[in-house]
């Protein structure tokens, strides 16, 4: 809130050096705010009384969206990225697989291992989950296993997540 949009029948007033003026009404605090020729804000309107400060608005505005772009440059975002397998895989795919997760491990990502089933595999989907426990076992060295092998539809999925 900015100005005369503050209805508050008191609040403590910050000049705009910084300096503590006091606890005033708002209509005092809104005559230094002009006086000085800049904008009344109301920086803390949970605290009693709120805090006002005198200030030029689209300068606090700009610092505001300016700390807000940086705190976003300095996060990190994880990516899943997914490695489809099927039942009949050799040991040569496998290890190209294995490889490909290691890169997304290493780059920070999660890894969805996806074991598809078509057609007569559906039938042998449980005999089938060591693929998905020898992907995990060959990995071990730098992933953790986030969310063991499950069952959905006509897939098993599990998730690696890099080690800590």
């Amino acid at each position: 809130m900015i100005n005369e949009q503050i209805r508050d029948r008191e609040v403590r007033l910050i000049g705009a050096n910084g300096e503590q003026l006091g606890i005033m009404s708002a209509r005092d605090a809104q005559k230094h705010a002009q006086e000085a020729g800049l904008d009344l804000v109301k920086v803390a309107p949970t605290a009693k009384p709120p805090v006002c400060k005198i200030i030029d608005y689209g300068k606090y505005k700009y610092e505001l969206a300016r700390k807000e772009k940086e705190a976003k440059k300095k996060q990190k975002t994880i990516e899943i990225k997914e490695v489809r397998l099927s039942p009949n895989i050799e040991e040569n795919d496998l290890n190209t697989k294995v490889n490909n997760a290691r890169k997304f491990l290493d780059k920070g990502n999660k890894v969805k291992v996806t074991l598809r089933f078509r057609g007569r595999e559906m039938a042998h989907m449980q005999s089938s989950k060591h693929i998905l426990d020898e992907f995990a076992q060959s990995l071990s060295d730098i992933a953790v296993v986030e969310k063991a092998p499950k069952v959905e539809g006509r897939s098993m999925t599990m998730f690696l997540t890099e080690k800590r």
